[in-house]
Formats: C-alpha cells, sequence, structure tokens
C-alpha cells in the first residue's frame, strides 16, 4: 500500500528515465540544460535520473543543472540509488533496489514528504514489498530492453495484468522495460499506472517532441 504519511501526489502517465549514457561527455552542461529545459517546456512533471556508474561530483553536478532547469514546483525529480544525496541535491525523492537502502531506510532518512519508489517485482511480487513504505513499486520487464542490464524474463502485458490483480486497485505500479508508443497504452490498460520510458524517448534526437507525442496519445 501506499505509505499513509507519504507525500499526496498525482503520478502522469509518463516517467521519463534519464540514463548517463544519454548524456554527451562533451558539452554536458550545455546539453543538460537545453535538455531539461525542453522537457519542462513539453509538459515533463516527473523524471528520474540514473548514473550508476559516475563519479559523485559529477552525479552532483549533472542534478544541479537537472534541477535549475526543470523547476521545482513544476517537475519531481527522482535520483536513482543515492537517496543521501536526494536533500543535498534539491531532488523529490529517490529509487531504491536490492543493493540501496531499504524503502523504509529510505523513508527514514527522507521524511514524509519525498517520493520513494522500489523495484515490486517480474513474475510476481517480491516478498513483502507491497508492504514497504513505497509511494510506487516498478514492475517488469514487460518487454525486452538494453537500457539496463537485467536477468529477468519479460513478462509481457499479461504479466502487468496479473501482478494488478494481485495487488489490487491501490498501489501504484509503473511498467518499466522496453516499452514503446505502441505497448505503452495496452500497458496501461492491463493495470499499470504509468510507464517508464528511457531509450524510447531519450534515443530520439529531440526527446521533448517525442515526448509530447506520448503525452498527446496517453494523457
Amino acid at each position: 500500500m501506499v505509505y499513509p504519511d507519504s507525500m499526496s501526489y498525482s503520478f502522469p502517465k509518463i516517467y521519463p528515465i534519464l540514463d548517463v549514457s544519454f548524456i554527451p561527455a562533451t558539452g554536458r552542461a550545455e546539453f543538460l540544460h537545453r535538455l531539461g529545459a525542453s522537457l519542462a517546456e513539453a509538459g515533463v512533471t516527473l523524471l528520474e535520473y540514473r548514473n550508476k556508474t559516475g563519479a559523485e561530483a559529477e552525479l552532483v553536478a549533472d542534478a544541479e543543472i537537472l534541477r535549475a532547469a526543470l523547476p521545482a514546483g513544476q517537475v519531481k525529480l527522482i535520483l536513482d540509488d543515492r537517496a543521501d544525496l536526494v536533500e543535498k541535491i534539491g531532488f523529490d525523492g529517490a529509487h531504491v533496489d536490492s543493493g540501496d537502502l531499504t524503502p523504509a531506510d529510505a523513508r527514514k532518512l527522507l521524511g514524509p514528504d519525498r517520493i520513494i519508489g522500489t523495484f515490486g517485482g517480474s513474475s510476481a511480487f517480491l516478498p513483502g514489498v507491497l508492504a514497504e513504505p513505497a509511494d510506487y513499486f516498478s514492475i517488469g520487464v514487460v518487454f525486452p530492453t538494453h537500457i539496463k542490464k537485467v536477468s529477468m524474463v519479460p513478462i509481457g502485458i499479461e504479466g502487468v495484468r496479473h501482478l494488478r490483480e494481485q495487488a489490487g486497485p491501490e498501489p501504484v505500479l509503473v511498467a518499466v522495460g522496453g516499452v514503446t508508443l505502441a505497448t505503452a497504452p495496452a500497458a496501461l490498460a492491463a493495470g499499470a499506472s504509468l510507464v517508464a520510458i528511457a531509450g524510447a524517448l531519450f534515443r530520439q534526437p529531440d526527446p521533448a517532441a517525442e515526448f509530447r507525442r506520448w503525452l498527446a496519445v496517453l494523457e
């Protein structure tokens, strides 16, 4: 269930995940500023920044640019893994998985007003995960993906439907992995609350224009 003391937040249908692999090594700051500003203008209200390989200084520098380009009152920014840095960089929450802080520890660290997300499961929910103090639970991978190295077998649309039946109507479920604009409506219809997209958005020459396409279809 949703953590009873956490912030009240209405999740959008689209959850962009900006992986560090999409950020060029040269002109990095200018790229991030331009990207962030264009996404905010396009209507992005929730975005995750994921950097599993860079040093902390790189992560903080990127995050500060994104925070400046994506206004705090308009866009919720989620940091992958590093819940300990959320307060420092002015982000709105953290996504924690196995090997990171637990959702309970992240909640203790960040308090009731930050968004906490975690991995809920693939073919089945992880034992006890729905009782964790998280605001959303990622499920999947739904389809094959090359953005994040995983060993899980894709669950498909039927897997999304099965997990929604198991979870009941309340938990916020995020369909992750290989979702495209062609398959996103089916994932939502099967019970996903929102869809996470990475390569489908950030591999496009104009991510902001692509986001508008998604918005027109899904919202």
